[in-house]
């Protein structure tokens, strides 16, 4: 118990490690070498990510999730850098022979840079006197280069391209300190190192998998991939990239481009012309001549740091030059940028920095904001001010509030919000002498249209209005009022065929019930409804909906919430909602209902009304979506329905010519009758 307590904590140590005067990577190798200490002496724990050679002398975060950008791992165990195994002994006890740097190549299985040091006429350098490091590519990273042309030139192209993988002077890992640059043996180019606080080392973004195997001469880091000579700075890699035009102009634009032309260490998302092709159509010209939006779009794409891709084995957020964060991550072997798959060519490596080239333009909300319309702007943010002070304790539902542009806002209070139009509030309103801070959830939007108005412009409720046309309820959708609607759009009656249309058209009574249970009177908005409860809202037919706050209704997802009209708000459904406990009286509208409704078993009363031929377990909700047609419409004359007890149904008169007849509807609810009109 005693020995797992310290081992616990040599483990939180390292993990938490940061002021050490070692660096990540020799950290993360010993920190390697402890978790695979039941393997025996000098024996490294390693994570390979599945469906590739990758290996990573992991971090603790990497280690515990068992995944590396995204992908599974698996662990091996392998020796220690500079340790070998022994015949018939646990771990690896042996100290690997120390050799020339040539010999080294052999020791780190670096065989096809070995042959082509022995090809070029390099070996009899890296064997004899001198102190040299060599950043050595593995043999795989030789299968992935286009080697004809070195191969075929051993005397001049292969020497020049080893040399510039060599520094005249011994260099550990410890000595390779981030943003760091050492002059390589091939015409002095620069090899520029990042050390990563995950332990990631990178000479010109190439990764050291095999690091400080010390030789008699020098010592070699083994690499993942083949470098080639730098010589221009990010300025120059646009100046001369034909699919960066665009970019380019707005560097240009944005007074940039001296700053990318100087020395510094940066990595640029360049966005491709195909990129800039994808953006609204006239944004960019609309930016082009606003030097302080195009400077924020410009910056936004670019970090004050190194980021190779290589050092990227998880989702990390880093601050833009522009002032917002993005986030860079991996998915596999694709940068994602976002969270989204965008980099189309990684490491661009130049002398100030790195280039990544992106498929898509990232916007910051600065450069959002700042190429709006002015005009729309003001209009915005008129509409979020009003022309007088109104304390939060003064607001009332139905209340309506006028702003500086001259709209109406119209509150609503519910059990557990108080929200302008679609707007809710956030808690910690503040007040002053002369003014008031409300502070909102999201834009707010004044409506313009009526319900009938909005539907007809989306084009996605065709049908829903034809029905609607049929059943004599499309003023409803006009008049003046407070309605929350449930609106099928077109694939809601994707499954019917002429013959059911006309089935359903043929019956009016079946239609409004259908019809008016997609409507409830009141106007309840997705940030006014409770959370974690059933909200019941009455329907205009007479059955409840059950909605959540998610939001969906009768189990049912709501495509689009919140569409504010000026008599109403309009909620989008894909599936047509008809309540549960409603009977149907004929065969033929339950296999109708059944191609409509999905989620609700119906039942069939076979007890039929003499009068209408129409059957119904409950004849007052019959009767009720009757009468609500002549409420809402001219021609009613008197109506009286008590909820407790047994309906009661009086005189209905319906004027056809002359003027109509206008009494009384009383409602009975509890207690004594109240009067509307």
């Amino acid at each position: 118990m005693h020995q797992l307590l310290v081992v616990t904590s040599v483990l939180v140590a390292l993990c938490s490690l940061g002021s050490v005067d070692t660096s990540a990577y020799d950290k993360i190798v010993t920190h390697s070498r402890i978790r695979a200490r039941k393997e025996g002496p000098n024996v490294c724990a390693l994570q390979q990510v599945q469906g590739s050679k990758k290996k990573y002398f992991s971090t603790c975060r990497n280690w515990y999730k068992g995944s590396i950008c995204g992908k599974k791992t698996m662990v091996l165990y392998e020796c220690c850098p500079g340790y070998i195994k022994l015949q018939g002994m646990r771990g690896c006890p042996a100290v690997a022979p120390i050799d020339h740097v040539y010999g080294t190549l052999g020791l780190v299985k670096a065989t096809t840079t070995q042959q082509y040091s022995d090809m070029s006429k390099l070996r009899e350098e890296i064997e004899g006197k001198g102190s040299f490091t060599m950043f050595a590519p593995s043999n795989d990273a030789w299968n992935l280069t286009v080697r004809a042309a070195l191969v075929s030139n051993v005397n001049i192209e292969l020497y020049n391209a080893l040399h510039f993988h060599m520094v005249n002077h011994r260099i550990l890992t410890k000595d390779l300190k981030n943003d760091m640059t050492f002059t390589s043996m091939y015409n002095d180019l620069g090899l520029y190192i990042n050390h990563y606080s995950n332990g990631i080392v990178t000479v010109n973004c190439a990764r050291i998998i095999h690091g400080n195997q010390v030789a008699t001469n020098g010592v070699v880091h083994v690499i993942d991939r083949v470098i080639s000579g730098v010589g221009n700075n990010i300025k120059e890699v646009l100046d001369v990239t034909d699919e960066l035009a665009t970019f380019r102009d707005a560097v240009l634009a944005s007074d940039m481009m001296d700053k990318l032309d100087q020395p510094g260490h940066y990595t640029l998302f360049a966005p491709t012309d195909e990129a800039f092709d994808k953006l609204s159509p006239g944004y960019l010209e609309r930016i082009m001549g606003d030097k302080a939006v195009i400077a924020a779009l410009v910056n936004y794409h670019l970090l004050n740091s190194v980021q190779c891709s290589e050092a990227i084995m998880a989702g990390s957020v880093y601050e833009t030059a522009e002032g917002s964060t993005i986030e860079i991550g991996c998915d596999g072997d694709s940068l994602t940028v976002n969270g989204i798959k965008m980099v189309l060519k990684k490491d661009i490596v130049t002398t100030n920095g790195v280039i990544h080239l992106i498929d898509q333009v990232l916007i910051p909300d600065s450069a959002e904001v700042m190429s709006t319309e002015q005009s729309l702007l003001k209009f915005i943010l008129e509409n979020h001010i009003l022309k007088l002070k109104v304390k939060l304790s003064e607001l009332y539902n139905g209340q309506l509030l006028e702003t500086l542009a001259g709209k109406l806002l119209r509150v609503f209070i519910y059990r557990t919000a108080v929200c302008i139009e679609n707007a809710c509030m956030v808690r910690g309103s503040k007040e002053g002498s002369k003014s008031a801070l409300h502070v909102v959830r999201s834009l707010i939007k004044p409506s313009k249209k009526t319900i009938y108005e909005l539907l007809v412009d989306d084009r996605r409720f065709k049908i829903f209005l034809s029905l609607m046309e049929t059943a004599g309820l499309t003023d409803l959708l006009k008049q003046e009022g407070s309605y929350t609607i449930f609106a099928p759009t077109d694939d809601a009656f994707a499954n019917l065929s002429r013959e059911d249309f006309a089935l359903l058209k043929s019956d009016l009574n079946a239609l409004r019930i259908i019809l008016l249970y997609h409507f409830s009177n009141g106007i309840f908005i997705n940030g006014g409804l409770e959370g974690g409860v059933t909200n019941l809202l009455k329907t205009l037919q007479g059955n409840n909906l059950q909605v959540n706050n998610s939001i969906n209704v009768n189990s049912v997802d709501v495509a689009e919430s919140d569409l504010m009209a000026t008599n109403g708000v309009i909620h989008v459904v894909k599936n047509v909602l008809y309540p549960a406990d409603l009977p149907v009286g004929r065969q033929d509208l339950l296999v109708l209902l059944r191609k409509l409704i999905k989620y609700i078993q119906i039942k069939v009363d076979r007890r039929q009304n003499t009068q209408s031929g129409y059957a119904s377990v409950n004849v007052n909700r019959y009767y009720f979506v009757s009468l609500l047609h002549f409420i809402l419409f001219p021609g009613v004359t008197k109506v009286t329905r008590v909820i407790q007890g047994e309906p009661t149904i009086t005189k209905i008169t319906r004027v056809i010519e002359g003027e109509p007849t206008f009494t009384k509807v009383t409602r009975v609810i509890e207690g004594e009758p109240t009067v509307t009109k």
